[in-house]
């Protein structure tokens, strides 16, 4: 049997998605899935993949939010405001912007509300929860992942001095390829054009979920906190990062539990 594994990054209402055979990494492919189910129930059925979604929701939301957030953020240091705080389950299922503002700030203490760009994306956030609370095997395989922490811990846990946007964006692409490469996705898998429909750095950040989703598989990768919280329904509250480089020492924030 062939054991693929996936990468998952939210784009333009669907998702990018970057796909790998472990036992023949020639074998791989990307494209732009409609729908998470497409990839997790597609041929290559992969046993394990790793997606940019925040996966566990609190019913309720205090001090600095849920501790995967929390971790993350102590992780990326400078970078930190990368992780936008998660809003309460009900926030998330609102029907509009000023109903989720409002069930926000009446679900945490204190009370803050979520941003338009959080409010954007949270489509995708109760497609990942839809899915995992209809079918709780899934969670077996699909884990959440966040493209910043994993390209932090690639570049030996320094932050990335040119971003995917704006005047650096040449510079900041160029440095993601070759961390991505370095840390062992085929090159001809990384130089790929994106699929159609696919933004350049959605498609990257896809392949950097695919290589937290190869450390999953593979009992490598690391947990943000260890100790691992679960909401009301079960689901685990944590995101993934990459395997310690070589000679790298595992940062605290993999290491201890934080409050949450």
């Amino acid at each position: 049997m062939t054991r693929w594994v996936a990468g998952l990054d939210g784009c333009r209402g669907a998702w990018a998605g970057a796909l790998i055979d472990l036992d023949d990494p020639a074998r791989w492919r990307c494209g732009l899935f409609p729908r998470i189910v497409d990839v997790l129930d597609g041929p290559e059925a992969p046993v394990c993949a790793g997606i940019d979604v925040p996966i566990g929701l609190p019913d309720r939301v205090s001090g600095g939010g849920r501790a995967a957030d929390q971790a993350a953020r102590a992780f990326l240091g400078a970078g930190r405001a990368s992780v936008f705080p998660v809003p309460p389950r009900a926030a998330v299922y609102a029907a509009s912007y000023d109903e989720a503002k409002a069930l926000s700030r009446a679900g945490s203490e204190p009370p803050f509300a979520p941003s338009i760009q959080c409010w954007n994306i949270l489509r995708y956030v109760r497609e990942a929860d839809d899915v995992l609370r209809a079918r709780p095997d899934l969670a077996a395989r699909l884990h959440e992942v966040h493209p910043e922490v994993a390209f932090f811990r690639l570049n030996g846990e320094r932050r990335l001095t040119a971003g995917k946007k704006g005047p650096a964006r040449a510079e900041g692409l160029s440095a993601r390829r070759a961390l991505l490469i370095a840390a062992g996705l085929p090159e001809a898998l990384v130089g790929s054009a994106p699929p159609p429909g696919v933004g350049t750095d959605d498609h990257l950040d896809a392949m950097a979920a695919l290589v937290v989703a190869r450390d999953i598989a593979e009992g490598r990768a690391e947990p943000l906190p260890k100790a691992i919280e679960r909401d009301s329904y079960g689901l685990p509250i944590v995101i993934w990062a990459p395997a310690p480089l070589a000679g790298a020492s595992t940062h605290p924030a993999c290491r201890e539990e934080l409050s949450p």
